[in-house]
């Protein structure tokens, strides 16, 4: 009974599917073709919204972020002046104690950070309020005036202004006049180095709290005109025109009048 119904034609019942035999009948050594796999939702390449960008595929408009004037308002376009580690930051702070070897330039040029620059103004800002409250008050105790003392808020403030005002707007004036006079320059260079040679003042701030002038006039002029040194010699690899020495001979009197400033109204 069961070898009589196999025997039955089934191509004229409703709703058969004839199939579809090749030239090769037998089947049973045929091997299955692979499938072809596709990203989905597909990107068609439509309007926005139609499919999702493949991993590492360039986005519309996402070439233009570092050009765009936007990009000056993301965080995101700093982080690269940023990308230094402990050893990096050492080294250059040890390199701007030695103002006389003027290689600093070339250390930075492949990697300018601006690390430097945040961590040692916002430093020598807290220093120098907190230092100087300190000397006021030991040079007081000292003389033979019999006064009550009181923390003067107002140096923070101050040295907030001086010191961060000082740090951003110098090296800006001097890319914008190196710029003008057809030298190379480079404005993150210049906070990087206006950055680190603030470190010295860091260091003699400790030395300024001891409660003799004449002590005190001694190491704010070396720290002075070590820090001015450092920044004139390295300022020099960016002038290449011997008529613009008078530009380096001037940086080096405003690093030295910053120093003057620090010693008379911080530490008097």
């Amino acid at each position: 009974m069961e070898e009589s119904f196999t025997n039955l034609p089934s191509s004229h019942l409703l709703g058969s599917v004839p199939a579809a035999v090749g030239e090769d009948q037998n089947t049973n050594n045929k091997e299955v073709p692979g499938a072809n796999l596709q990203i989905f939702p597909p990107n068609s390449g439509g309007g926005a919204g139609q499919g999702y960008q493949a991993i590492g595929g360039a986005s519309d408009g996402g070439g233009q972020q570092e050009t765009n004037w936007k990009g000056l308002f993301n965080i995101s376009s700093y982080t690269q002046y940023f990308n230094v580690d402990t050893d990096i930051v050492l080294n250059r702070l040890i390199s701007s104690l030695y103002p006389t070897t003027g290689d600093f330039a070339s250390k930075i040029d492949a990697n300018p950070d601006l690390y430097g620059l945040v961590w040692i103004s916002t430093t020598l800002v807290f220093v120098i309020a907190s230092l100087g409250n300190c000397a006021s008050y030991l040079m007081q105790r000292s003389s033979s005036q019999i006064s009550s003392w009181t923390f003067d808020v107002n140096y923070v403030n101050v040295a907030a202004v001086s010191i961060y005002g000082y740090a951003l707007i110098v090296p800006l004036a001097y890319y914008f006049l190196l710029q003008y006079m057809g030298s190379t320059a480079s404005l993150v260079r210049f906070w990087c180095l206006w950055g680190y040679s603030l470190f010295i003042f860091v260091l003699s701030s400790f030395l300024l709290v001891i409660p003799v002038e004449f002590l005190r006039w001694t190491i704010i002029l070396i720290a002075g005109a070590a820090s001015s040194s450092f920044v004139a010699l390295n300022l020099r690899s960016y002038v290449q025109n011997s008529g613009l020495t008078i530009v380096v001979i001037s940086a080096f009197v405003l690093q030295m009048g910053l120093s003057v400033f620090i010693k008379m109204w911080f530490f008097t």
